[in-house]
């Protein structure tokens, strides 16, 4: 999953962003409002953490932009970060389109909490655990495993594998895991995507004994429920 962190405290993004990558997501900064909207034009973004007090637009006006404005995508989730703390400055926050709101200062695990709870709310239905067969993938804990046997991934790999099952079924492009999985410092013609695809598929394989991900040959990649998945070859 991809977060833009917003906030004009260069600090403070930074090591927000750092304990984000930790966990698996692809996490790019911005330290202005106007910076922040251009970034949200050229890339996808699963969440946006959106400081309020920003030095040229305030971040409800960005909130506002975002959700009326048809060249931001609306199911990007925002959560407001911020000092303002008053039962109206939540009201107002929300009301504008924000889907969470959490106050400065805050605890990392807090926040982590917070946009777990976020991403997985349109993805999982809520579920802090992703299940497809005996395949489960424990986004909290970041564990994977195969009828209860771990299965050793790599942060990335952990966070390929949370992005296909939570869309099992659909045909992924090179491009569109790209835009998901890796934030913007990677180079776009690098072969990284199909590289780590790779490799996860053979430690699936490994561990499950099926072909979880098959190539789609022009079009890119499928997750494939393990009840219905063929014996890896």
């Amino acid at each position: 999953m991809r977060i833009l962190v917003v906030d004009d405290e260069v600090e403070l993004a930074e090591a927000v962003g750092t304990s984000l990558r930790r966990e698996g997501y692809a996490v790019d900064e911005a330290n202005t409002g106007q910076d922040a909207l251009e970034k949200m034009i050229i890339n996808p973004y699963d969440l946006v953490l959106l400081d309020l007090t920003l030095p040229d637009i305030d971040g409800l006006e960005i909130c506002r932009i975002v959700r009326t404005d048809p060249m931001y995508d609306p199911a990007t989730r925002i959560l407001m970060v911020t000092a303002r703390d008053s039962v109206s400055d939540r009201v107002v926050g929300l009301d504008e389109g924000a889907d969470d709101y959490l106050i400065k200062p805050f605890a990392l695990q807090e926040l982590s909490a917070r946009v777990r709870s976020l991403l997985r709310r349109e993805t999982t239905g809520g579920d802090a655990v992703l299940v497809q067969g005996a395949l489960s993938l424990d986004m909290a804990r970041q564990l994977v495993s195969w009828h209860d046997n771990p299965i050793d991934l790599t942060t990335k790999e952990f966070s390929l594998l949370r992005y296909f099952m939570s869309h099992e079924g659909e045909v992924l492009s090179q491009e569109r895991l790209l835009e998901h999985v890796w934030d913007e410092m990677l180079d776009p013609f690098t072969n990284t995507a199909r590289v780590t695809v790779g490799t996860l598929r053979r430690k699936l394989a490994s561990a499950t004994g099926l072909a979880l991900i098959e190539t789609v040959i022009g079009a890119g990649y499928r997750f494939i429920d393990p009840d219905q998945a063929e014996p890896a070859t």
